[in-house]
C-alpha cells in the first residue's frame, strides 16, 4: 500500500521516535491492557511518549482487551498444554545414557596440577629417578608441574602435554591431569587432560552478569534467568531424550517450545507484545524444522563429517546423525529468531502507539519497512557466525586442490551452508509472520474511537 495516498499518512510517521522504557514497563497486564489512569489521558491521535517502549503498557479499551485475551488464550494455552504433554511423553526414562561412560580407565584417577616450568630439565631429579624403569617417550612433549591433589600432592613431576596443547602452556597454568601407573614406563605417570579454566571463565561470567544488570537493570537480570531456564531445558530434557533415542524432530519441537516459553516470558513478561513475538518465533521454528528436514535429505547430508559424530555412533547404537543435524540447525537458530521477533513485535506496537488510528494493513506495511532492515542485518549475522565457528574447517578444506564449487559443496562445508540457508529462510519468514500477528492483534482506528468513547 502506498503511504502517500493513504488519508492517515500525514498523521503516521513511518519511523516513530523510540523512547527509553519507563518504570511503568513492569506494570503491563498479561493482555497488555492499561488501567484507566494510564490509558485515558491521550486525547489526540498519537499515544503519549510513555507508550513508546518495547514493553510499556498498551492503551487498550476494556472490550478490545477482552478480545485480545480470548485470541491469545485460544492460541497460547493449547500450545503450552501441548508442550507440557510432549515433555511428559518424551521425558527420558531412568535408564538414560547420560553420564554412563567412565572418563578414566581402571586404576587411573583425575588429579590437578600447576605448571612450574616449561623445561623438563627443571624437574630432572624426578626424571632421573625414573631412568631405570622408563623409556622417556612421553618426555619429548612435557612440562614440569607441581601435583596439587591425590597421593602425589606436593611433588614436582613431568606431565606429558600433547604438542597441539603445549603452545598455550605457561608457568602458573593449572591443569587437569590423569594419574595412570601404566604410563610410568613411558616416562611419567601423569598425562595432560585439559587446562583448568574455572577462574577465567567464572571471572568472565561475573563481569557479564554485572554489566547486564548495570546496563539493562531488572530486565537484564530476568533475561539471564530466562537463559538459565532455557539452558536447563536443553541439558535436562533435550540431550537426555536424544541419547534415549527419542524422535529428534519431536524432541526439537517440544524442547524449542519449552525453551522459548521459559526464556521469553521470564525475560520480557507476559504481555501482548511478548506473546506476539513468541507466536512469531514458533512460526519460525516450524518453518526451520521443515526446511532442515528437507535440506538434510535433499542435499544428502549425513551428519557424520566430524570425529565426535563418529565417536557418538560407536557409543550410542542406533542414533540418527542426520536427525541430530536437523536438531542442531533449529537450536542454533532459536536465539536470533527470538531476537528479531521480539523487536519486530515491538516495532508494530510502536507504530500503533504513534497513531492508533492506523488500520491493520497500514500497520503491516509499516512494520515490514522496519522488518526489511532486520532481514538485511541478520542475513550476514548468521553467515558470519557460522563461518567463524567453522573457520578451521574452511581453512583445512581450502588446502585441497579442487574447484571452489566442489569445496563449497563438500560434506563438511555443505552442512554449514545448508545450516545458514535454512536458519536464514526461517528467520526471514518469521518477520512477516510476527508482523501479521501483531497487526491483527492491534485495534483499528474504528475500534479506537469506540474504546475511548
Amino acid at each position: 500500500m502506498n503511504d502517500e495516498t493513504t488519508p492517515n499518512a500525514a498523521a503516521a510517521p513511518a519511523e516513530p521516535p523510540i523512547h527509553e522504557p519507563s518504570n511503568a514497563d513492569a506494570g503491563e497486564s498479561p493482555t497488555g491492557s492499561a488501567d484507566a489512569a494510564s490509558g485515558s489521558h491521550a486525547s489526540g491521535p498519537h499515544a503519549p511518549s510513555a507508550a513508546h517502549s518495547h514493553s510499556g503498557p498498551l492503551n487498550l479499551g476494556a472490550a478490545e482487551a477482552g478480545r485480545v485475551r480470548l485470541v491469545l488464550a485460544a492460541i497460547v494455552v493449547p500450545l503450552v498444554a501441548a508442550t507440557l504433554i510432549g515433555l511428559i511423553v518424551l521425558w527420558p526414562g531412568g535408564g538414560s545414557l547420560l553420564g554412563s561412560r567412565p572418563f578414566t580407565a581402571d586404576g587411573a584417577s583425575m588429579e590437578s596440577a600447576t605448571i612450574t616450568s616449561l623445561d623438563t630439565a627443571d624437574c630432572a631429579d624426578t626424571t632421573g629417578a625414573l631412568a631405570g624403569v622408563s623409556n622417556d617417550s612421553l618426555l619429548a612433549d612435557a612440562v614440569c608441574a607441581e601435583i596439587t591433589s591425590g597421593d602425589g600432592a606436593g611433588l614436582v613431576m613431568p606431565v606429558h602435554v600433547p604438542a597441539e596443547s603445549l603452545a598455550a602452556a605457561d608457568a602458573g597454568d593449572r591443569l587437569k591431569v590423569m594419574y595412570s601407573p601404566a604410563a610410568l614406563a613411558s616416562g611419567t605417570p601423569y598425562v595432560f587432560v585439559d587446562y583448568d579454566r574455572q577462574v577465567p571463565v567464572a571471572a568472565l561470567a561475573v563481569v557479564y552478569l554485572v554489566l547486564v544488570v548495570a546496563v539493562a537493570g531488572r530486565k537484564g537480570a530476568l533475561s539471564v534467568l530466562g537463559l538459565l531456564l532455557a539452558t536447563g531445558v536443553l541439558l535436562g530434557f533435550m540431550i537426555p531424550a536424544l541419547l534415549d533415542l527419542a524422535s529428534p524432530m519431536w524432541v526439537t519441537l517440544v524442547g524449542a517450545s519449552a525453551m522459548m516459553l521459559a526464556a521469553v516470558y521470564v525475560a520480557h513478561g507476559i504481555s501482548v507484545r511478548t506473546t506476539t513475538a513468541l507466536l512469531g518465533t514458533f512460526a519460525g521454528v516450524v518453518i526451520t524444522v521443515l526446511l532442515s528436514l528437507w535440506g538434510v535429505d535433499a542435499a544428502n547430508l549425513t551428519g557424520a563429517t566430524e570425529e565426535t559424530a563418529l565417536t557418538l555412533t560407536a557409543m550410542v547404537g542406533g542414533i540418527n546423525l542426520q536427525a541430530l543435524l536437523t536438531c542442531g540447525m533449529v537450536v542454533a537458530a532459536l536465539g536470533v529468531l527470538n531476537d528479531v521477533t521480539i523487536t519486530q513485535a515491538s516495532a508494530v506496537w510502536e507504530l500503533h502507539a504513534a497513531n492508533p488510528a492506523l488500520g491493520r494493513a497500514r500497520l503491516f506495511t509499516g512494520g515490514m519497512r522496519i522488518g526489511r532492515d532486520h532481514i538485511a542485518s541478520t542475513v550476514y549475522t548468521l553467515a558470519f557466525a557460522y563461518a567463524g565457528t567453522a573457520l578451521p574447517l574452511i581453512l583445512a578444506a581450502s588446502l585441497i586442490d579442487r574447484s571452489f564449487a566442489d569445496t563449497l559443496l563438500s560434506g563438511e562445508i555443505a552442512e554449514e551452508v545448508v545450516r545458514t540457508l535454512v536458519s536464514s529462510i526461517g528467520l526471514v519468514l518469521a518477520i512477516p509472520a510476527t508482523t501479521a500477528i501483531a497487526a491483527a492483534l492491534c485495534r483499528t482506528g474504528e475500534s479506537t474511537t469506540s474504546a475511548r468513547a
